[in-house]
């Protein structure tokens, strides 16, 4: 039988008449139960409402009074659990297409280069901002806008962290990435890349004895979890599905060759986990060629994966086997995985198996806080936090937000994380400076 042709290309972005046709349908409910649903509070009804005018410049700047990645929040959240799937016109099936709206938007002013916002001087205060993924965006365009000097430190050679490097393509376009963080760049951010904080003496104690008012961590969870306590893991063949996601970007982007990717076509591929993380590393298996299952310990309705990503998924060929552990890899020939053991609760089985990418979490590198006397972590390494400033570690001055904080979870819940210790930041500096004013004068 003929194999079904699939379609892998990037969903097409809505055409002008598409979005104000579909802005027209929203209610403007009294209670807008999409903008309780937004972890970020974006003003849902009212940049809608301008939509449906056609007035594009007024959506995009109330988006921005919430949001510095509109572009990217309308392709990867989750809004079936978040703004579309709280819409009152869910309750029949059809709500209205939020996150589609809001790349609308988004895109059509990087394409036209509408008038940015007027921004303050940036007199008060320097901050240092490591790592440029969704929470160091975040927290560095939120405190551009309030007049701070912002300097972020990357340690890759292109900002942009799990954005860029560990969603696929057809996901999340890199151009979409890059022309988000462009906005940031003039909003007056300034971006250092190849500089990893922690090494080669640029430490927390660097950055202060260089002028930074406060330094913020937005580093992630850089180290993938692995499988060291199962027989076999160290086989060639098991590997992180971020490894995968990484090299296939970089080839995508031309940056490396083919075969530099680790997975031929039609290899059989393994992939361990049940995360957002686990769907891109399947279906950019399939997109390689490749068979693919997906092995996960719980149900398919405990999977943490969004809805529509493991419907894609299916529809792409990805197998799932639900309730399922690997229990042992199993050499081939020498030194290469050849099948796994699968527990289950009917019994054991031995199936075979190419590769396997693990894909069953992460946790925090510890390069800052080995280097840093006075940030606390938990046991497995999260950074502490206060309540007051929020965001605040152990250690005067220094914040930290997102996963190296609150665990792995979404590019909008970094978000959130970070708009609070931005205001943190906000108090704290604000504070500092006046009590060296009243000093100063108490002094003269």
């Amino acid at each position: 039988m003929k194999k079904e042709q699939i379609d892998y290309s990037t969903p097409q972005p809505l055409t002008m008449q598409e979005a104000i046709t579909e802005a027209k349908r929203c209610l403007h409910c009294k209670v807008p139960m999409c903008r309780k649903g937004c972890p970020i509070g974006n003003d849902i009804p009212s940049f809608i409402h301008q939509l449906s005018k056609g007035n594009l410049g007024d959506a995009m700047a109330i988006i921005n009074e919430t949001s510095n990645l509109p572009a990217i929040c309308g392709r990867v959240c989750p809004h079936e659990k978040q703004c579309q799937g709280h819409c009152v016109l869910n309750k029949k099936g059809n709500p209205v297409k939020i996150g589609s709206l809001e790349a609308f938007i988004a895109d059509f002013d990087t394409q036209m280069r509408l008038q940015r916002e007027k921004l303050p001087q940036k007199t008060r205060g320097n901050i240092a901002v490591i790592g440029s993924g969704p929470a160091g965006l975040t927290v560095a365009g939120n405190l551009a806008r309030k007049g701070f000097a912002v300097t972020i430190y990357e340690g890759l050679e292109e900002p942009g962290g799990v954005l860029m490097f560990g969603i696929p393509e057809y996901r999340l376009p890199k151009a979409v990435v890059r022309a988000e963080i462009e906005k940031i760049a003039e909003l007056g951010v300034n971006f250092i890349t190849n500089t990893m904080v922690g090494e080669n003496g640029i430490t927390v104690d660097y950055l202060f004895a260089h002028g930074f008012d406060a330094i913020f961590m937005g580093t992630g969870t850089a180290v993938p979890q692995n499988m060291d306590d199962v027989p076999g893991a160290k086989l060639h063949g098991v590997s992180q599905s971020t490894y995968l996601l990484h090299q296939f970007n970089a080839y995508q982007e031309g940056a490396i060759a083919r075969n530099m990717v680790p997975l031929r076509a039609e290899e059989r591929v393994g992939v361990i986990g049940g995360g957002n993380v686990a769907m891109d590393a399947a279906r950019t298996a399939i997109r390689l060629g490749a068979e693919v299952t997906v092995i996960y310990r719980r149900t398919q309705e405990e999977m943490p994966a969004i809805q529509s990503e493991y419907d894609e998924a299916v529809k792409e060929g990805v197998k799932f086997w639900w309730k399922s552990s690997v229990t042992e890899f199993i050499a081939g020939e020498p030194g290469r995985l050849g099948s796994v053991t699968i527990h289950t609760d009917d019994g054991d089985r031995e199936e075979p198996f190419d590769r396997i990418f693990l894909a069953i979490g992460s946790r925090p590198a510890n390069r800052i806080v080995s280097t840093t006397d006075g940030i606390e972590v938990d046991e497995k390494g999260y950074v502490k936090i206060q309540e007051r400033p929020f965001g605040m570690t152990t250690r005067r001055g220094v914040f930290a937000g997102g996963d190296v904080v609150h665990r792995p979870q979404t590019v909008v819940l970094a978000m959130k994380a970070a708009q609070e210790v931005a205001q943190g930041i906000e108090q704290y500096v604000d504070a500092v400076k006046l009590m060296q004013d009243i000093e100063k004068r108490e002094e003269e």
